[in-house]
């Protein structure tokens, strides 16, 4: 005769996610209702501009003479809807949808963009002030930091993924675009996280998830929030 096996639950007990080791958890949920997904229906890509950008993994990657749907992330950084993102992730889009955290879909208009840099804002219309992420400071970040990553790769809404700085201050030129201060981390980033914020353990957003190398081993690359600061400020 089979033994039937008992199992007993701890009297009193407490969800694990509220275990004081978890301390992911609180910084995820503050910061998630200001970071948002984007989808683009984008124009035909610059054929030039493809065959530089083959050896990346840009979300905005488009097959030649094709118009598609694409992923990117965004954060609000102001209750208004300035949203920050990648240039490259709008750069040929012609609708440009953002989905916020409670699920509403709104159209994005573009307010300014920097090629060279791939930094772009956008901006959506909502009746009542929206959360935003605040910002850190990349300047302050040091190597070994742990740092959490929020976006949507692969339209896989509010992933999030988790590591350490691994570099700093790492200059990167791809396909005419100037990258001057660059974060390296090993924090999992995949096409559709650009634009999506790299956070600290304050919650605070210390950079923008600009790319990934092909075939990487681990490798995410993150523009420090610092260097993007200073042409926030005319809008923001």
């Amino acid at each position: 005769m089979k033994r039937k096996h008992s199992f007993t639950i701890a009297a009193g007990r407490q969800p694990s996610y509220l275990h004081p080791a978890n301390y992911f958890v609180p910084i995820v949920e503050k910061a998630k209702p200001a970071i948002i997904s984007i989808t683009t229906e984008d124009h035909k890509v610059n054929d030039t501009m493809m065959d530089a950008l083959q050896s990346f993994l840009f979300p905005s990657m488009t097959p030649r003479g094709e118009v598609r749907r694409s992923f990117g992330t965004g954060f609000i950084i102001h209750p208004q809807g300035y949203i920050l993102t990648s240039e490259h992730v709008i750069q040929h889009a012609r609708i440009i949808e953002v989905k916020l955290s409670n699920g509403e879909t709104k159209k994005a208009s573009v307010v300014w963009t920097d090629t060279k840099r791939d930094l772009a804002l956008l901006q959506i219309k909502n009746n009542a002030p929206l959360p935003t992420l605040p910002l850190g400071s990349s300047r302050e970040a040091r190597v070994g930091e742990l740092v959490i990553s929020i976006g949507n790769p692969l339209g896989l809404e509010n992933t999030v993924t988790t590591g350490v700085i691994s570099a700093k201050n790492r200059p990167v030129r791809i396909a005419g675009k100037n990258y001057e201060d660059i974060i390296q981390t090993d924090a999992a980033i995949n096409p559709g996280n650009s634009g999506g914020p790299l956070i600290n353990m304050n919650g605070e957003a210390i950079g923008m998830n600009a790319f990934i190398i092909r075939d990487n081993h681990g490798l995410g690359f993150a523009i420090g929030i610092d260097s993007i600061k200073p042409f926030l400020r005319k809008y923001v």
